[in-house]
Parts: C-alpha cells; sequence; structure tokens
C-alpha cells in the first residue's frame, strides 16, 4: 500500500494524541491546554475525513480508528474537564460532581450509533460529538460565574441530546445542494451575533465558541419544533 493511504490514519491519531495530552492536562486542572488540545483535535478531525476524500484513502480500519479517537477526544476529555469544575465549585454532596461522567457514556453511544445509521450520510441524528465536547470545553474554560448545578445538569443535557433523535443538520455544504440555504444563513448571522457580543463584553473568546455552538443546537431545535407532523 502506498504511504499516501496512511495519511488519513496519521491524522486521526493526531486528533488522539491531542485528547490523551488534553486528559492529562484536565487532571492537573489546565483547563487552558485542555481546551486549547480538544480544539487541535477537531481539526485534526475534520482533516481527516478532508484529506480521505482528496486521497480516495478511505478505509472500514480509518472509519473505526476515527470513532475510537474521537471517544477521547470528544467524550472523555470534555467528561474530565466538566468533573473538574464539578469539583472546584464546591458542589455538595460530592458524589454530584461526577455526573458528567453521564457525558462520556452518552459520547460511546453517539459515535456507535452513528457508525450503524445510514441516516447520517449527509446531515446528523442527534448533537455531534464534537459540538457537545467543544460546547464543555468552552464553557469550562470560560470562567463564567453558574450555579453549583449548572454542570451536572448540563451534561445530563447534553448527553441526552447526543443519543436524541433530533435532526441536525450538517454546517459542511453537501454536494449538490445549494451553497447557502437559508439555515446556513441565520447560523452564521448567529455566528456574527456572538462574537460581537462577546467582543463587546470584552468576555473570554471562548465565550464565542460556546454562543456559537449552542446558537447551532437552539436554531436545530427551534426547526425540529417547528417542523409540521403528519
Amino acid at each position: 500500500m502506498s504511504i499516501v493511504k496512511h495519511i488519513p490514519n496519521t491524522i486521526t491519531l493526531m486528533n488522539l494524541l491531542s485528547g490523551v495530552i488534553g486528559v492529562m492536562a484536565a487532571v492537573v486542572g489546565k483547563t487552558d491546554l485542555a481546551f486549547l488540545l480538544m480544539l487541535a483535535a477537531a481539526l485534526f478531525d475534520f482533516c481527516d475525513g478532508l484529506a480521505a476524500r482528496l486521497l480516495g484513502a478511505y478505509s472500514v480500519i480509518g472509519k473505526e480508528l476515527d470513532s475510537l479517537c474521537d471517544m477521547v477526544s470528544f467524550g472523555v476529555l470534555p467528561s474530565v474537564m466538566l468533573v473538574y469544575a464539578s469539583v472546584n465549585s464546591g458542589l455538595s454532596p460530592q458524589w454530584l460532581c461526577y455526573i458528567p461522567v453521564f457525558l462520556a457514556l452518552m459520547s460511546a453511544l453517539r459515535l456507535a450509533k452513528f457508525n450503524v445509521d445510514e441516516r447520517q450520510s449527509t446531515d446528523f441524528i442527534g448533537v455531534a460529538t464534537p459540538t457537545s465536547a467543544i460546547m464543555s470545553g468552552a464553557l469550562c474554560y470560560s470562567g463564567i460565574a453558574l450555579p453549583v448545578w449548572f454542570i451536572p445538569v448540563f451534561a445530563v443535557v447534553m448527553g441526552l441530546l447526543l443519543v436524541s433523535e433530533i435532526p441536525m443538520f450538517s454546517i459542511k455544504i453537501a454536494k449538490g445542494h445549494k451553497l447557502l440555504d437559508a439555515k446556513h444563513i441565520v447560523l452564521i448571522g448567529l455566528i456574527v451575533a456572538s462574537i460581537a457580543v462577546t467582543a463587546a463584553l470584552r468576555l473570554n473568546w471562548s465565550v464565542a465558541v460556546l454562543l456559537v455552538f449552542g446558537s447551532y443546537i437552539v436554531e436545530n431545535l427551534i426547526i425540529w419544533i417547528a417542523k409540521p407532523r403528519s
């Protein structure tokens, strides 16, 4: 096999490397480094699929490897970050601080379902694990003052959204679709507004990330609720 065929899997392994080091950083309280490594993992996760398409290097192993790496970077890492944040919040009794582990469990189920669900070839059913992870990481890094109960509740809600049957449109423009349709235009407007609010209030840049991904989920929920039922 040509060395070119190994490039996508190598990029995927960089996703895993970022996730593993991110977990190490999160365990010792280096939330900023952990979040940056999570974003790096997300970049590698995007690039491995892009490389596979450009090089024609698809493989069954590559698909399975991608899910295994995503479980660490977008399942375990955000859960560890949320647990650490809960412990530091002074939540009592302390066992409640470990509720965010639920997010890791639902991430595993989400990734397993994605691999066998043929409905998710272009769009998603349920929130994608990178979206859930980046929101969790941004929340932990932002430094926003929150009620002590917020993080466990957030983790449970995100976990349920991961395995829900709610349709979520892909941010990627699918082949054969319009370059920009109404939902993408609305999302672009929400992105601009999120950045503007964060800049105007001089908040940590991660707040913009949190608002962007939160807006994406809310937009999808509104579309789902407003959709006529037969």
